[in-house]
């Protein structure tokens, strides 16, 4: 798997929305035979987040029990922690400029993710989620902090694990 930090702009003359933006990551993945899915970074808390998120999304298809057609769109709802794909899609690139982290993960992964930097404004953006955003997302509330010693990071992952018991 190969992550690719920077800066995602939509709504410029590069990518005029969303979607031009989304359908060139498509077009990467598909010249690379890789998946591709790009992530809003300030939801993203770690690298072992988008790990453990394709882990599961992996192994719930090999057993047939996948949620989506796309492989990446089933690694979204598993790093989102959600079964409904219009909810995981807030954890995706939005409009104007976003801090984005891109996972790239079978194929040519090196040179889809070289093709992918050229994308992207190149910046830091894994590790600098928002704290407050990421609460409010995985619906993580002051007295479930006070009653465990695991941080924020801890507790995202867990609710990724969760995904498959709440069928």
């Amino acid at each position: 798997m190969e992550l690719v930090e920077g800066i995602a702009e939509a709504g410029g003359d590069r990518f005029p929305d969303v979607e031009a933006f989304v359908e060139r990551l498509g077009a990467v993945a598909d010249e690379h035979d890789a998946t591709v899915q790009a992530f809003d970074a300030r939801y993203a808390v770690s690298r072992g987040h988008l790990e453990r998120a394709v882990e599961l999304a992996d192994r719930e298809r090999a057993r047939g029990d996948g949620i989506a057609r796309e492989r990446s769109v089933e690694i979204l709802l598993y790093a989102a922690g959600r079964r409904q794909i219009n909810r995981a899609l807030e954890m995706g690139v939005g409009a104007g400029e976003t801090p984005t982290v891109v996972l790239v993960d079978g194929g040519e992964e090196a040179a889809a993710a070289a093709q992918l930097e050229d994308l992207l404004t190149p910046a830091e953006t894994l590790g600098a989620y928002d704290e407050r955003r990421v609460r409010e997302f995985f619906d993580v509330g002051e007295a479930e902090l006070a009653a465990t010693d695991a941080d924020l990071k801890a507790l995202v992952e867990e609710r990724v694990a969760l995904l498959v018991v709440e069928r």
